[in-house]
C-alpha cells in the first residue's frame, strides 16, 4: 500500500520504534494516511500473544495527532467490554455522549467528519456467562464494528490477535507474527477464587465490605467470578443488593449480568441500571457523583435504594428530588405565579399541569388536537403561546376577547406573516422567563425575537445572533439592575448572550461539537444562572456574572428545562419528567 507524497506522514514525528518493527509502523502509517478510497477501511493487527500488537498501537496513538489522516478520534481498549460498553466509551470520545450501539451508528451516519477509530484488545472482548451472546466478540462485530466500517467516512484499526471474527469483512492485515515481543509479560491464566477475592476487601467499622477501598482488580472481576463459580446464586444476589458494590463495581460486569434473566437481582434493579449504567461507565465521576447518579436513577422505582443513597447524594452539588418515569414529555414550561406549576405537553400534544414539588399530575388543560407542542410560554394556564413542532405559533386563551388573546394572537400572526415571505423566518425555538411575562422566539435564520406577553407591542426586540437555525432559547429579567437577557443556541453548537439594551456579545458564551437541546435561566440567591442541556448527555450551568461553569451528567434525554430561583432544575424528554435540586453554594465552591 502506498500513500501519496503529500499525505505520507513523517515517522520522525512519532516516538522511536523498536527497529525490528519499524516496517510495521511504516505500514500502519501508510494505511491510515492513504487517500485512496478503494482501499479497505478496516485494518486488522494480527499476531500471537505478546507479539507487540498493543505496543504498536500505543506507539501509533502517541504520534497520531501530528498528521491529519492519522489523527485518532477514538481509542477504546475493549478487553472485557461488551458491545454496549464499547459504544458508551466510543460515543464519549467522539463527542456524542454515552449512547447505545444503535444510537452511536445513527450519530456516526450524521457526522460529517472523516473518523479514525482504534480498538485495542478486541480479541479479549466479551463479558459474562459463556452461554450468553455478550460473552463473545461476535456481538460487537454484529452490532457495532461491521456496520461502523460500512460508512465511507469511517476507518478502523482493530487489534484482532488470532481471532478471525472480522475476516469476512473487507480488510487490510498487518501481521506481527507469533514471536513474543522482547520483554513482554505473560499474564497468569489461573482463575481467581471468589472467597479469596471477597476476603481481601477491606471492611467498615461495622464489618461491611468497604468497596471504595477495594483493589481495582477485585472490583472489576468479583462479579464475573461469582457468576462462574456460585452454584446457588447467593453471592451474586448479595453483590447486586449491595449499594456500595453498585457504585464501585464494574459497570460492564453488572450490566452484562443483569441482561441475563437467569441472574438473581433485586426488584427494579434492571430498570434502574439501564438508566444509570451509561453514565456510571465513565471513570471521570467521583464516588459522590456516582452515588448521586444511582440515587437519581432509583427514584420512583426503588424507595429502599433511593433512601439508602440519599445521604451520599445530599453531599453532592446536585441531588435528584423526584422522577416521573412514566410521563414522557415533548416539552414543558414553568408557569408564572407563586405555586410555580409545571405545564407539560406529552408526545400526543395533550397538556397537563404538574406539582413542582412532587412531579405529580394536578390537572388537564384543553388543547387543540392537531398541535404537537415543541415549546410553551405563557403568563398563566389561561394565556399560552405554543410552538408547534412544524413551525407555526398558536395562541391558547380562555377569553378570546380579552387582552391576552389580543397580545398572543398578534405575536402568532406576526410570525405567520413573516413565514409567508421566507422559510428562514420559521420559528424553531420558544422560551419564556417565568419570573416576568416575556417570551423569546428563535427562528431558522438565527434571529431571536423578544416579546412581552402582558402588553401589546407592534414589534419585538430583534437581533440576528446566529447564522444557522436556533435550537433553543430562553430569557431572563433582572429588575433590580434593569437588565434583560436573551440567550440562544444554534445548530453550530454555539450559545450566545444578548443583553437587550446593548449589542450582543461578540463571542459565544460557549461553542462545542454538540447541540444544545434546551435552555433555562433564573435569578437565584447565588446570582443569575443559565442551564444548557446538550445532546452528548451533559448539562452545563453558568454563573452568568462570573462566567464560572459546572457540568452535570444527564441520565435522561432532554428536550426541555425549567429553572426556579431556588435552584430546582426540571428536565423533561422521552424518558420522563425529573427534578434536580442544585446546592447553589456548593455548586461554585
Amino acid at each position: 500500500m502506498t500513500a501519496s507524497a503529500t499525505s505520507a506522514p513523517d515517522m520522525a514525528a512519532w516516538p522511536l520504534l523498536d527497529p525490528h518493527r519499524a516496517h510495521l509502523g511504516r505500514a500502519l502509517l501508510d494505511w491510515t494516511a492513504t487517500t485512496d478510497d478503494s482501499l479497505p477501511r478496516l485494518c486488522l493487527l494480527r499476531g500471537g500473544r505478546a507479539s507487540g500488537k498493543s505496543y504498536l498501537l500505543a506507539w501509533f496513538l502517541a504520534g497520531s495527532a501530528s498528521h491529519p489522516r492519522t489523527a485518532a478520534h477514538a481509542a477504546v481498549p475493549s478487553d472485557g467490554l461488551t458491545a454496549e460498553a464499547l459504544a458508551w466509551e466510543m460515543g464519549r470520545q467522539l463527542g456524542y455522549g454515552p449512547v447505545p450501539p444503535h444510537r452511536l451508528l445513527n450519530r456516526v451516519a450524521a457526522d460529517q467528519r472523516p473518523l479514525l477509530v482504534l480498538v485495542p484488545d478486541f480479541h479479549l472482548a466479551g463479558r459474562g456467562h459463556p452461554d450468553q451472546p455478550s460473552a463473545t466478540s461476535q456481538k460487537i462485530v454484529d452490532e457495532l464494528l461491521s456496520p461502523l466500517v460500512q460508512f465511507p467516512h469511517v476507518r478502523a484499526v482493530v487489534e484482532a490477535g488470532s481471532t478471525d471474527l472480522l475476516g469476512t469483512l473487507d480488510h487490510h492485515v498487518i501481521d506481527l507474527g507469533e514471536a513474543s515481543f522482547p520483554g513482554a509479560a505473560h499474564p497468569s491464566t489461573a482463575a481467581p477464587d471468589f472467597a479469596s477475592l471477597f476476603g481481601a476487601i477491606p471492611r467498615t467499622v461495622d464489618g461491611r465490605p468497604d468497596w471504595s477501598q477495594a483493589p481495582r482488580t477485585i472490583r472489576r472481576h468479583i462479579l464475573d467470578t461469582a457468576l462462574h463459580t456460585d452454584d446457588d446464586g447467593a453471592a451474586v444476589r448479595a453483590l447486586l443488593a449491595d449499594p456500595g458494590f453498585l457504585i464501585h463495581g464494574s459497570t460492564t460486569a453488572i450490566t452484562t449480568a443483569l441482561h441475563s434473566t437467569a441472574t438473581p437481582a433485586p426488584s427494579g434493579l434492571r430498570a434502574i441500571w439501564e438508566r444509570a449504567a451509561p453514565q456510571l461507565s465513565s471513570v471521570d465521576h467521583s464516588d459522590t457523583e456516582r452515588g448521586a447518579l444511582l440515587h437519581a436513577a432509583s427514584l420512583g422505582t426503588s424507595p429502599t435504594l433511593s433512601e439508602y443513597l440519599r445521604p451520599l447524594a445530599d453531599q453532592h452539588c446536585w441531588t435528584a428530588t423526584w422522577a416521573q418515569h412514566g410521563v414522557p414529555a415533548a416539552t414543558h414550561s414553568q408557569l408564572p405565579g407563586n405555586d410555580g406549576r409545571l405545564l407539560v405537553s406529552d408526545p400526543l400534544g395533550r397538556l397537563h399541569t404538574h406539582d413542582p414539588a412532587t412531579g405529580h399530575r394536578t390537572g388537564v388543560l384543553p388543547s387543540p388536537p392537531a398541535i404537537r407542542p415543541s415549546g410553551i410560554a405563557g403568563s398563566g394556564t389561561d394565556a399560552l403561546l405554543i410552538l408547534d413542532e412544524t413551525g407555526p405559533l398558536h395562541p391558547l386563551t380562555s377569553d378570546e376577547e380579552g387582552m391576552a388573546a389580543t397580545v398572543l394572537g398578534h405575536i402568532a400572526s406576526h410570525h405567520s406573516h413573516a413565514l409567508l415571505t421566507s422559510d428562514t423566518h420559521r420559528p424553531t425555538a420558544l422560551g419564556s422567563c417565568p419570573q416576568s411575562s416575556l417570551a423569546a422566539i428563535g427562528d431558522a435564520s438565527g434571529t431571536v425575537h423578544l416579546w412581552s406577553l402582558a402588553e401589546y407591542r407592534p414589534t419585538p426586540q430583534t437581533w440576528r445572533l446566529h447564522t444557522v437555525p436556533v435550537t433553543a432559547v430562553t430569557c431572563l429579567r433582572l429588575p433590580d439592575e434593569d437588565l434583560t437577557f436573551a440567550i440562544s443556541a444554534a445548530f453550530d453548537g454555539s450559545i450566545r448572550l444578548w443583553e437587550t439594551s446593548q449589542r450582543p456579545m461578540e463571542s459565544p458564551v460557549d461553542q462545542r461539537p454538540a447541540l444544545v437541546t434546551a435552555l433555562a435561566a433564573a435569578s437565584t440567591p447565588a446570582g443569575p444562572l443559565l442551564a444548557a442541556a446538550w445532546n452528548d448527555s451533559e448539562i452545563h450551568l453558568w454563573h452568568i456574572l462570573s462566567g464560572k461553569v459546572q457540568i452535570l451528567p444527564l441520565l435522561y434525554r432532554c428536550s426541555a428545562l425549567a429553572l426556579t430561583p431556588t435552584g430546582q432544575l426540571t428536565v423533561s424528554g422521552p424518558d420522563g419528567l425529573h427534578a434536580i435540586r442544585l446546592d447553589l453554594d456548593r455548586l461554585w465552591a
